[in-house]
């Protein structure tokens, strides 16, 4: 009995990291140029006057390779960050269970799905800061060049790697945690609560949660996608400052920086860059949750045969 218990915890791991990979992959690959332009409208809002103007800028002065800058550290991020959070979505799903008395197997209200989704984001935040960190800097370090703030550009994941280790030392990689934190905690409350809400709308006809094809799944995951970053995005932007720009030295905290851009730049500044972010969302998410259900639905029916 043992051993299948630990067999099938091997086998659970192991398609968690599978889904990490797969649509981690498909994620970036797709939503690379979009999640670029919103680094760069976010750090220099009044270089680009937005969207359309932001991708010529970067074609013309960088070519098609700028909108694929840091897609290593990207891919890197959201494959740690998707293992993470999905190995401790079902840990913190238990968890929850425990604390509002519910029993083992018991099925889990919207609600209740989205605490645990907002415990997990915790864990995988530490996961997701160092990756991310070196992304940032390497997606908008040409416009860090062209505003003086830096002379030479670190245009190579390990020449970013390289400064951060000498400037500032392995600590350096957590520059932006707590306002990586601030996003995914509360983010992630509504990411998995967007998901589950949607699911349960398009159960009201009679169909089980389990039973829902691709496009409702799609279109949950996408909901629940659109539905965090609707509500955390200035948090990301205050974010994305602090680690650019901390590649020229320390930076105020979250709280000042936040202060800051709204005393100098106005509450728009903190919105730049939402609609790329949004046209990302929507399909990168939905198919996560889609690789997500059905790699899980694969795994449970191996596990009933065997």
């Amino acid at each position: 009995m043992q051993g299948f218990q630990a067999q099938k915890f091997k086998a659970n791991v192991c398609w968690k990291v599978g889904v990490a990979l797969w649509g981690g992959t498909a994620c970036v690959l797709t939503g690379q140029p979009f999640d670029t332009a919103k680094v760069k409208m976010q750090t220099f809002p009044n270089m680009y006057r937005g969207l359309t103007d932001c991708a010529v800028k970067t074609y013309r002065q960088v070519g098609f390779r700028g909108f694929y800058k840091g897609t290593g550290p990207a891919l890197l991020a959201n494959i740690s960050e998707n293992s993470v959070l999905f190995m401790s979505y079902g840990f913190c799903q238990r968890v929850v269970r425990r604390i509002v008395g519910l029993e083992k197997n018991a099925p889990l209200s919207d609600l209740h799905n989205a605490t645990a989704g907002s415990f997990a984001a915790a864990f995988a935040s530490l996961a997701l800061c160092p990756t991310e960190l070196v992304k940032c800097r390497l997606q908008a370090m040409h416009e860090m060049q062209l505003s003086g703030k830096v002379i030479e550009g670190q245009n190579t994941v390990w020449a970013v790697v390289k400064n951060i280790l000498r400037t500032d030392g392995p600590m350096g990689f957590y520059h932006g945690l707590s306002s990586t934190l601030l996003r995914e905690v509360p983010g992630y409350f509504f990411f998995f609560g967007g998901y589950e809400l949607g699911r349960s709308f398009f159960t009201r006809s009679g169909t089980s949660k389990d039973q829902l094809g691709i496009v409702p799944l799609m279109v949950s995951g996408g909901f629940g996608g659109i539905s965090l970053w609707l509500v955390v995005f200035p948090v990301d932007c205050v974010k994305s400052r602090i680690q650019v720009l901390s590649m020229t030295g320390k930076q105020s905290g979250f709280m000042r920086t936040f202060l800051n851009i709204l005393r100098n730049e106005g509450i728009l500044a903190l919105y730049s860059g939402l609609k790329p972010t949004l046209i990302r969302a929507f399909p990168a998410n939905g198919a996560l949750f889609v690789a997500y259900e059905y790699s899980r639905k694969f795994m449970m029916q191996q596990f009933e045969e065997s």
